[in-house]
């Protein structure tokens, strides 16, 4: 079957509106939840052939995000989905409104390479809860863990939930199709090919992008904890998150002791008889490896800068400057440039003369600063005195604005970014106030501006 006709099966069943009820949805989730649980064995398996990622990180950043996600919307689904009842005007008394959300339809969900498992399966879950089919695209750059991801869905009707496997000639080919819904995580370029072709069928994207993500540690903050916090978020993953530290601004009074730490952790985390240990993450391929490694500057490196195949060591770079290589892309990679500043207001200047990114750190205990920081600059989502863990919570919506992307999800707000929020609004037939309806009389003029609380312009002053 091509992917065309995926696609309008997927319409068919929709249509039928089997995906709609409480008990149908609710059931999905659970056929999901142990599917997943049966295939953990072998996801772990793949984890590690695809990205050397260990079993402590697979199941912390992938799997149990997933789960935690899935349980959650289980159990808060028949809350979502009840009508939300609001108020009406005196204009349509007597009357009843409220909000239904609505699915959109058929989704296509496109996935990256950095977090093939939980960066499916989270919209997924919404896609799911809010009573939608799917089309599903793993990355083809983490092939063992995207067939893994297969094998769980096949668990599923095919006219409901299907995995199309492939590379760019089945992205190009999806993309053609019409679909209801976009949900795309991925690079800032390939977003802007998604939101193009989307806009020919009017379809509507939600894109979870990236960006090079500034993390901010003042003469005030708590040093020990800042060194341990970017250093553990900067290389988590080997570097390949999209909300990770991307570049570190220090303040001068404090730069040389914030080198000392980081490095300090660094050791602390990664190495052992100095030597890197085995379980550090691989990147994802000897492309990425090449550019990333063209990325350091030799003379900068203050710890690493070393690489074995597709093992790059952690790197913190000293004395970097605005216009070096590393600062001219999102890294996306286990090097931490380490920038000196003076001055905070030129700090914001600067982030805010580049495009809008996906977090925003800033470790200081100074509350009139953190303020500043908060209210002067745009991003996705801001972390005071941590970094990533935002990510992690329900209670949060997570997505980008401007370049870093368009829309959020988790939590209640994934089951509100995947539905349409239709109005209703329900009338007495007995009862009517007349005045809507010709003939436009000055008194009913005058009774218009009444009721907006406003002086008839032609009354006498």
């Amino acid at each position: 079957m091509n992917i065309s006709e995926i696609v309008e099966r997927q319409h068919e069943l929709f249509l039928t509106g089997k995906t709609l009820s409480y008990e149908f949805r609710k059931q999905q989730l659970f056929i999901l939840e142990q599917s997943i649980l049966k295939h953990t064995a072998a996801l772990l398996d793949a984890f590690k052939s695809d990205l050397n990622k260990c079993e402590f990180d697979a199941v912390t950043t992938e799997i149990s995000l997933a789960m935690q996600e899935l349980r959650y919307q289980r159990k808060h689904l028949r809350r979502f989905m009840r009508p939300q009842r609001v108020r009406t005007t005196l204009l349509n008394f007597p009357a009843s409104g409220k909000i239904i959300y609505e699915p959109y339809g058929t989704v296509l969900i496109m996935s990256p390479w950095n977090y093939p498992f939980q960066l499916t399966i989270n919209p997924l879950i919404a896609a799911i809860a809010t009573g939608n089919t799917a089309v599903v695209k793993p990355s083809a750059y983490t092939p063992n863990v995207a067939q893994v991801i297969k094998d769980i869905l096949d668990e599923f009707d095919p006219a409901y939930i299907t995995t199309v496997m492939g590379g760019r000639e089945q992205n190009q080919e999806l993309l053609d199709q019409k679909f209801d819904l976009v949900f795309f995580t991925g690079s800032k370029e390939v977003g802007k090919v998604v939101e193009e072709k989307a806009s020919k069928h009017l379809c509507p994207v939600i894109l979870e992008l990236g960006g090079k993500s500034p993390c901010i540690v003042d003469e005030t903050a708590n040093l020990k904890t800042a060194a341990r916090r970017i250093v553990w978020g900067k290389f988590l993953n080997a570097g390949q998150t999209c909300i990770a530290p991307d570049y570190i601004l220090v303040h001068s009074s404090i730069y040389e002791k914030f080198l000392e730490m980081a490095t300090e952790q660094v050791k602390k985390f990664f190495y052992e008889n100095d030597k890197l240990v085995d379980t550090f993450m691989y990147i994802v391929n000897d492309k990425h490896t090449a550019r990333l490694k063209g990325l350091i500057t030799p003379e900068k490196v203050v710890f690493g800068g070393k690489s074995t195949g597709r093992q790059i060591e952690p790197t913190i770079l000293r004395d970097v400057e605005y216009t070096d290589p590393v600062m001219q892309e999102e890294i996306f990679g286990p090097i931490m440039p380490v920038i000196k500043y003076d001055n905070l207001d030129e700090v914001i200047k600067y982030i805010n003369s580049n495009d809008k990114p996906l977090a925003l750190y800033y470790f200081s205990r100074n509350r009139q600063n953190i303020d500043k920081v908060v209210n002067l600059t745009s991003s996705g989502g801001v972390c005071i005195n941590e970094v990533i863990m935002h990510f992690t919570e329900h209670h949060l919506p997570f997505g980008g604005v401007g370049a870093s992307g368009m829309g959020n999800y988790h939590g209640k707000f994934s089951f509100v970014s995947f539905s349409h929020a239709k109005c209703i609004l329900k009338k007495n037939p007995n009862v009517e106030l007349m005045i809507k309806y010709p003939p436009y009389t000055d008194k009913k003029s005058q009774f218009a501006y009444f009721y907006l609380g406003y002086k008839h312009p032609k009354e006498d002053k």
